[in-house]
């Protein structure tokens, strides 16, 4: 059958943009078979300095009924806080963090049936300050005021983009290293670097305040001593081999 011109050059379009797909799809499988690569992730940390207290404090009360450990807790609560704006002045700025109220069930084993026998409310208070030198004073207040338990304290610091710069540095330079031995040992040479990814975060200083009320109680002050901060960083670097 004798086809019309229009179709001839039709197909023959057809024909030849099939040709081109298949053509591009070749080079490109050829091209990215062609890149080889290093893929290496460095490490490195920088410490400094805290500027920046967090201390997590909780008021725990327990009563026969909800209504009086709920209000037993909020008279304490009160006064702690009252306490501690006292102490910190302007220095700083106190929140609540959390509330709770539970029952509490008698957990004997001879306890076929589970039975409230009162009630547990819970009231934590964050500290947020810059004066350092005032957290110790800040725990001893708030034990005295009525707080029973320190959830925790961290140091950490406001601004560490400097201290986070060095951290990466120190990680690509890590990174380099790892990269130029890696290629000596299998012969090849390093090529451009094609892809670049950092990760860096703080690590805030934990202190375990478990002493905090035998010290309060004592009447000896809770000594703090914060330390310094790591600022830590991970490079990943990606190098064309030739």
């Amino acid at each position: 059958m004798k086809l019309s011109p229009r179709i001839a050059a039709v197909g023959l379009a057809l024909a030849t943009l099939v040709a081109m797909l298949g053509t591009a799809s070749a080079q490109s499988d050829a091209n990215t078979f062609a890149v080889r690569t290093i893929e290496v992730d460095g490490n490195g940390e920088t410490r400094t300095s805290p500027d920046t207290a967090d201390l997590d404090l909780a008021i725990d009360t327990r009563a026969p009924t909800a209504e009086e450990a709920a209000s037993n807790n909020a008279a304490l609560a009160t006064k702690v806080i009252d306490a501690l704006k006292a102490k910190l002045g302007d220095k700083g700025e106190i929140t609540t963090g959390g509330y709770s109220l539970d029952p509490e069930y008698d957990q004997r084993p001879n306890v076929t049936k589970p039975t409230i026998i009162g009630y547990n409310a819970q009231n934590s208070v964050t500290v947020h300050t810059g004066a350092l030198d005032l957290v110790g004073a800040l725990i001893d207040t708030a034990i005295a005021a009525g707080a029973n338990r320190v959830n925790s304290l961290n140091f950490s610091v406001k601004d560490d983009t400097k201290a986070r710069t060095e951290a990466i540095a120190i990680a690509t330079r890590d990174a380099h290293a790892q990269a130029d031995a890696l290629a000596s040992a299998l012969n090849v040479k390093l090529g451009k670097v094609l892809k670049a990814t950092t990760v860096s975060q703080e690590r805030p200083i934990p202190i375990r305040m478990g002493m905090a009320m035998a010290r309060s109680a004592a009447n000896v002050a809770t000594p703090v001593e914060p330390g310094q901060v790591t600022v830590p960083a991970t490079v990943s670097l990606t190098f064309e081999i030739e």
